[in-house]
Formats: C-alpha cells, sequence, structure tokens
C-alpha cells in the first residue's frame, strides 16, 4: 500500500521586520527597510499590500519571492485593459456543459431542473485567479499577485474591492466561495493612472523607489553570484550614472541584472565603451534613449562608472 505523500511543513510568517527582511533576502530579494516593514506589518495583519513604482524596480518580485520564501503557491492575475470578470474570478466550461446536455437528451432525461444542476456544478467550473485564491491549498493560503492594476478599468477596481473586503466571491448558480483563511495579497501598479482611493485604503502602501548603489550592488550579488565582483560594481556604478541622464525612460533593476548577465555571456570582466555601446539595448528600450546615449556620453559614463566602482 502506497503512503500519501506528506504536506511540506509551512515556514511560519516573519515575527520581526529582522526577520521578514531575512526571510526576504534567503529568498534573493534584497529589501531596504522601509519596505521589509511594510511586508512585516501585511504579512501579520493580514491586509493586502500595494506597491507602487516605475516598471522594473522590483514590485513584481516582492510576491514571487514571498510565495517561494513561505513554500506557499504563488496565483498571478495580471491585468490588462478589458479585464472581466469571466477572466478574473470564474466561468463555466460551455463546450462541456454542451456536450452534457446532448447527452441527457438523448439518454430521455427530460427534467430541466436536474440537468441544469448537473451541468452548472462544480465540475464545469473554471476556477480563474481570484476564485482559486480563495480555495484551500494544503500548502496554506497562497499568495495572491495582482499585477499592474492601474491598467484595468475603475468597473474592475470596484470589484475587487469587494473581492479583498470580505474575501468572497458569489457564484449566482453555486452561492457564495469565502476563504477560510484569507490570501496573502500583494497588488502592483506602474502609476499610469491613480488607483481609486477607497482600494488604497484597503491596502497597507509602499512605494518601490529605484535602489541606491549599494544596495543594488547587494542586489546583483545575490541574484547573479557568478558575475565578477570588478565587473558588478562598474555596472551598478554605470547604472546609477545613466539613470542621472535625461532619458525617456531609466533603466531599472531588472535591467541591471539583464545586462550583468549579457556582459557575462560576453566574457567581460570590466566595461569598456566598445561593449557598452554594442549592449546599450539591454539596458535602453527606446530609439530616441539609445539615440542620446552617443560614444562621447558613454566614454563618460563608463569613467564614472569605474571611479563609482571604487567607492563601492
Amino acid at each position: 500500500m502506497s503512503t500519501p505523500p506528506r504536506t511540506p511543513p509551512r515556514t511560519p510568517l516573519p515575527a520581526t521586520i529582522d526577520a521578514a527582511a531575512d526571510l526576504l533576502l534567503k529568498a534573493g530579494y534584497v529589501a531596504d527597510r522601509a519596505l521589509s516593514t511594510v511586508v512585516f506589518l501585511a504579512l501579520r495583519m493580514g491586509r493586502p499590500l500595494l506597491l507602487e513604482g516605475e516598471a522594473g524596480v522590483g514590485k513584481t518580485e516582492v510576491a514571487k519571492t514571498l510565495a517561494a520564501a513561505l513554500g506557499r503557491r504563488l496565483i498571478r492575475l495580471q491585468c490588462y485593459e478589458g479585464l472581466d470578470l469571466s477572466a478574473a474570478v470564474y466561468d463555466w466550461n460551455y463546450a462541456g456543459q454542451m456536450i452534457a446536455i446532448r447527452l441527457a437528451e438523448a439518454a430521455g432525461e427530460r427534467d430541466r431542473d436536474a440537468i441544469a444542476a448537473d451541468v452548472f456544478s462544480d465540475r464545469y467550473l473554471l476556477r480563474r485567479p481570484l476564485l482559486d485564491a480563495l480555495e484551500p491549498h494544503a500548502e496554506g493560503p497562497p499568495v495572491l499577485l495582482v499585477d499592474e492594476l492601474d491598467r484595468t478599468d475603475e468597473a474592475f477596481e470596484a470589484f475587487l474591492l469587494e473581492v479583498l473586503s470580505d474575501f468572497q466571491v458569489t457564484i449566482p448558480e453555486l452561492g457564495t466561495v469565502k476563504a477560510a483563511a484569507p490570501p496573502i495579497v500583494v497588488l502592483t501598479s506602474n502609476r499610469t493612472r491613480e488607483i481609486h482611493d477607497a482600494l488604497k485604503r484597503r491596502c497597507l502602501y509602499h512605494w518601490v523607489d529605484y535602489p541606491d548603489a549599494g544596495r543594488e550592488l547587494a542586489i546583483l550579488r545575490a541574484r547573479l553570484p557568478g558575475v565578477p565582483a570588478r565587473l558588478s560594481a562598474q555596472v551598478v556604478g554605470f547604472v546609477e550614472a545613466l539613470r542621472r541622464e535625461d532619458l525617456f525612460k531609466v533603466p531599472g533593476v531588472a535591467e541591471t541584472l539583464d545586462w550583468a548577465s549579457a556582459l557575462v555571456e560576453l566574457d567581460a570582466v570590466a566595461l569598456d565603451p566598445a561593449t557598452v555601446g554594442d549592449t546599450l539595448g539591454v539596458l535602453l528600450k527606446y530609439q530616441d534613449d539609445i539615440a542620446k546615449t552617443s560614444a562621447p556620453v558613454i566614454e563618460r559614463l563608463v569613467a564614472e562608472a569605474r571611479t563609482r566602482a571604487e567607492a563601492l
């Protein structure tokens, strides 16, 4: 007789701010004191956490890291314009329902109520991220990531507020589904539009900014330990200097990590203007920004990066 698989032990929620910082760090996320504090409070108080900031500063990674560090399932709802309940909460397997109706009719079933009860049952229900997050999970309440909430419209935002207030949804054909234990909720926004005050009041809030040079270097070393130390410091120094230029979109931490990986693939051990020019498209994603970063600008920034690297 086979033994059923055992559920792995849950990682307890951190009991202090320092424990929250260590929890994130062990999973590869280097958080400052302010972010560690708000993460700790969100976990202890059971409140949703709203993270705003520029794209690429690590907002989404907070949710991913929490799920990995706590041993919880990550459920991600990627928001977009026109997102509706059928994509976010639940839908019905209409093809399966039609087949079931045809088979029931072929078998001589004439009781419409019985047919309806069968086709609008749990086996034909398609659980989308929000409903899935309310269901019980063996690992414990999951981490629900509502990513780029600012891309949706106000109607969906209002519905989400209702879900986060009671952690329940009502399915007319089945009734109300309420979470036995609320999920850990992280919402992110790139602030392409303002999130309504009513939703913000429901959440704990934190603005995720670009890290300073010391923390970005720590992030790079934690995520990419194979990058040579000299190159890591110069990469961080260059990106820090580049962010001070008049650009439409300065690179985020995600681009810093991508660029360091690209340089390692090219067997670079230190920055030089030619290599920087050849790989500038890893850092900058707009042609106008690339055009502004001319050869003389690159030479100046490389020189600054070398100087900054010595101080890191």
